[in-house]
C-alpha cells in the first residue's frame, strides 16, 4: 500500500503512461462499423460529457473550492476527460462484450488520467498519497546533536560565517536526505501529522557543522511534504560545499479544517504547536543553532500567512521571514467558517489576529528592526498578489527590513513554489551565513 501511496504522479513515467494507454484506448473505442445511429450516440455522448465539464468546472471555480481562479489547465483536462468518459458509456450500447469490458477499463484509466493531469495544474501534490492527503512515513535517523556550549567547554570564538570556516571531508553525499519525523504537541496538544525533514549533505557527515533552522508550513489544503523545499536545498548545497538549512517541514493544518493560523478549541492549538513545540524539538533534536539570528520561520500560501503573523507577534523569535504568497490573512476564502469556529463568532479576536492588524499594532517596535522579512509573489497571481504586496507594505512601515520580490511568469500554483523559495532563499543566505554579504545565494528567478 505504502508503494501505491508514494507513487510519483508529477514527472516520472506515470503521466506519459497513462496519457498513451489513454490515447489507444479512444482509439479502439472509435474503431468500429460507423453506423449513423453509433455516430450520434457517441457525439451526444461526447457532448454531454463536455457540457458537465463546464458545469462542474464553472462550479469549483466560482465555489473557490481551491481557493484560487482554477488554471485554464485544469478546464481542458477535465473537457477531455469528460468527453472520453463520454464515449467510453456510449461504447456499452449495442456492442459486444469485449467492446463492454474494454469501455469499462477506459473510464477507470480516463479518470486516472484526467486527475493526474489536473494535479499536475496546481503542482503541488508529487504522489498519491500528497493528493489524498496523507503521510506516509518515511523514518529519517537523525545525526548526533553537538553538544550545546558550557562554560567548561566555550564556543569558539569567532566572527566569521560558516561558508568561510567550512571544510567539506571526504566522502560527503552529493545529496541530502529527506524524511519524516513525528513532533508530539506536549505543550499545545495539537494533533499534527508527521512533519518533513530534510537534512542536507553537511548535516549527514561525522562531524557536522552547526546549522541554520528553517520551519517551513505548507498551504490549505496541502501536506506536510518535504519534496519542494529540498529540491531547492540540494540545488543550493550542491553550488556551496554541501551546506544548506535543515529544514523541518511542520504541519499547521491537522486533520480537519484550517485552524487559520491560531489556536482555538474548534481546531487546536495550531499557532502553539508550531512556536513552542515544533521550534523546541528542533533545538532538541538537530544540530541547528541556537541564535533566532540563523533560524527563518517560512511557508506557501496558507503556511506564508502563518510565518508573517508568528513573527509579528515574536520577533525576538522569529528574525528571519520567507514567505511565498501569502494571503493578507488567513482562510480569506472561508472567512465566515474561520469566524464562526476558530473565533466563536467574535469579528474583533478575528480581526486583532490578521497579521496587518498586528503590524500596525506594534508599528515601531525596536525588535522589528533585527526582522528580515523576504515576501515573494508571483507576477500573475492576480488571486492573492495584491494582499501579498499588501503584507510586504505594512511589514516595512511597521520597521522589518523587508524584500518583496515579484516571480515572473507564475501564478499562485504551479512552479511559483520552487521559483518563490529560489528567489526567497538567495536573499538570506548570506544572513544566514552560508554565503559571502553580497554574494549570491542562489541565481534569481529568470
Amino acid at each position: 500500500m505504502d508503494a501505491l501511496l508514494s507513487l510519483q504522479i508529477i514527472g516520472g513515467p506515470v503521466p506519459i503512461v497513462l496519457q498513451v494507454v489513454s490515447l489507444v484506448l479512444i482509439a479502439i473505442l472509435l474503431c468500429r462499423h460507423a453506423t449513423l445511429r453509433w455516430t450520434l450516440t457517441a457525439a451526444i455522448a461526447v457532448l454531454v460529457g463536455l457540457v458537465v465539464a463546464l458545469a462542474l468546472f464553472c462550479y469549483v471555480d466560482l465555489a473557490r473550492s481551491f481557493q484560487i481562479t482554477l488554471p485554464a489547465q485544469v478546464g481542458w483536462w477535465m473537457a477531455a476527460t469528460l468527453g472520453g468518459v463520454g464515449l467510453a458509456i456510449a461504447s456499452f450500447w449495442n456492442s459486444r462484450w469485449w467492446r463492454k469490458v474494454l469501455a469499462s477499463v477506459a473510464i477507470v484509466v480516463f479518470a486516472a488520467t484526467g486527475a493526474v493531469q489536473v494535479n499536475d495544474a496546481f503542482g503541488l501534490d508529487t504522489t498519491v498519497a500528497d493528493v489524498l492527503g496523507i503521510t506516509v512515513p518515511h523514518p529519517i535517523a537523525l545525526p548526533l546533536v553537538s553538544p550545546t556550549p558550557t562554560a567548561s567547554m566555550p564556543a569558539p570564538e569567532t566572527d566569521l560565517p560558516l561558508s568561510a570556516t567550512w571544510t567539506p571531508p571526504p566522502g560527503m553525499p552529493s545529496v541530502g536526505k529527506r524524511g519524516t519525523v513525528t513532533i508530539p504537541g506536549t505543550i499545545s496538544g495539537f494533533d499534527a501529522r508527521p512533519a518533513g525533514l530534510y537534512l542536507p549533505p553537511a548535516a549527514l557527515v561525522k562531524k557536522p557543522p552547526t546549522l541554520p533552522l528553517i520551519v517551513m508550513m505548507m498551504g490549505f489544503p496541502g501536506n506536510p511534504d518535504p519534496s519542494r523545499i529540498a529540491q531547492v536545498m540540494d540545488g543550493f548545497a550542491a553550488r556551496h560545499r554541501g551546506l544548506a538549512p535543515i529544514v523541518v517541514v511542520a504541519d499547521q493544518i491537522g486533520p480537519g479544517h484550517d485552524p487559520a493560523c491560531a489556536d482555538s478549541r474548534a481546531r487546536g492549538h495550531a499557532q502553539t504547536y508550531i512556536t513552542r513545540d515544533v521550534v523546541a524539538w528542533a533545538l532538541a533534536h538537530l544540530n541547528v543553532s541556537r541564535d533566532p539570528a540563523l533560524h527563518v520561520i517560512a511557508g506557501y500560501s496558507n503556511g506564508a500567512t502563518c510565518a508573517l503573523k508568528y513573527a509579528a507577534e515574536e520577533p525576538t523569535v522569529f528574525r528571519n521571514v520567507l514567505s511565498v504568497s501569502p494571503e493578507l490573512f488567513p482562510g480569506s476564502n472561508y472567512a465566515q467558517s474561520v469566524i464562526a469556529s476558530v473565533y466563536g463568532g467574535d469579528r474583533a479576536a478575528w480581526q486583532a489576529a490578521k497579521p496587518v492588524t498586528i503590524l500596525e499594532a506594534h508599528r515601531g517596535d525596536a525588535a522589528y528592526r533585527d526582522v528580515t522579512a523576504v515576501i515573494t509573489t508571483g507576477a500573475l497571481d492576480t488571486e492573492f498578489g495584491p494582499g501579498s504586496r499588501t503584507l510586504a507594505a505594512t511589514a516595512r512601515s511597521a520597521g522589518m527590513n523587508v524584500s518583496l520580490l515579484t516571480i515572473p511568469g507564475v501564478a499562485h500554483v504551479g512552479d511559483n513554489l520552487h521559483d518563490g523559495l529560489t528567489a526567497g532563499f538567495a536573499e538570506l543566505a548570506a544572513r544566514l551565513g552560508l554565503t559571502t554579504p553580497g554574494g549570491s545565494g542562489m541565481a534569481l528567478v529568470p
